[in-house]
């Protein structure tokens, strides 16, 4: 099993990259990791170094794992935040390819274009390349409540609102449409909810709201979603095991009081959640 991991990487802290790769070498997968950026911390600090890379660098970077032979080897193609423009159609560039080479390829993407607490916070030309680039390769994306109102040009206040505007995002080409964080009108109090919905069934898993937001959350959720399907689980079971993973991760962090997510401390807890939260078939609106 292997995973072609293309997103930022940080010095300190878990996002990006360094929040992906280590869930899913835990779970036996062999990932090779591509960085987008290095910066020496996540945003939010007083201070940041590093850069977003030069696209000609990760270009060169994607080439030589193909000549490596990592496509042929590969499972799915799993990409995040992307820094810029030239990047994002880079990666497209790489994606086609990569599926051309290996047609039992998938590639989840996860968007990484904003949150509802501070809308975009991406450069304005790379949310129209997800949507027109990305989203159309894609066999799996994994959008939070904010950016997969963006992929659908509609508001979702409600379950049967996702479940129907996930066919406008489908028609795209994802087959599998992943959304997290959804805060619904019929979600109920003190509870966080994540759906997932195919063609052939919708699901959700709702947790107990954890009174933290670290950075990192829908990276993490990404890679452990992945990795479940990688190893063979299907939408409702991968989805019910990666809720419980984050949820037993952001539990640990709580109790622990600090800005980062414990991710390599929780590694137990990530392989078997101590609370399982399993997902529930949704009835058509």
């Amino acid at each position: 099993m292997s995973v072609i991991s293309i997103q930022s990487q940080v010095a300190y802290g878990h996002v990006g990259n360094s929040a992906a790769v280590f869930p899913m070498q835990l779970a036996g997968i062999d990932v090779t990791a591509v960085p987008t950026t290095l910066l020496s911390n996540r945003p939010g600090y007083p201070t940041i170094r590093g850069r977003v890379l030069d696209v000609q660098l990760v270009a060169d970077l994607l080439r030589g794992i193909e000549e490596r032979g990592a496509v042929e080897g590969a499972t799915l193609v799993l990409s995040g935040y992307l820094g810029s423009a030239d990047i994002a159609l880079e990666v497209a560039d790489f994606v086609a390819r990569a599926k051309q080479g290996n047609p039992a390829l998938r590639y989840c993407c996860d968007p990484v274009l904003g949150d509802r607490d501070r809308g975009m916070f991406v450069r304005p030309d790379i949310p129209p390349l997800v949507l027109g680039e990305l989203c159309p390769l894609a066999d799996i994306i994994t959008p939070n409540h904010f950016e997969f109102e963006f992929l659908c040009g509609a508001e979702a206040k409600t379950t049967g609102d996702v479940v129907r505007h996930a066919g406008t995002v489908m028609a795209r080409g994802p087959s599998t449409i992943v959304v997290t964080s959804a805060e619904l009108t019929d979600t109920p109090d003190g509870e966080i909810e994540t759906l997932a919905i195919e063609r052939g069934g919708a699901w959700r898993v709702r947790t107990p709201r954890v009174p933290i937001s670290p950075s990192g959350t829908g990276d993490l959720f990404a890679a452990l979603f992945a990795s479940a399907r990688v190893r063979g689980a299907g939408t409702p079971d991968a989805l019910g095991y990666a809720a419980s993973a984050i949820h037993a991760v952001l539990e640990r962090t709580a109790q622990r009081g600090t800005e980062e997510m414990r991710i390599v401390e929780s590694a137990a807890v990530m392989l078997d959640p101590p609370r399982r939260f399993a997902a529930a078939a949704i009835t058509a609106p």
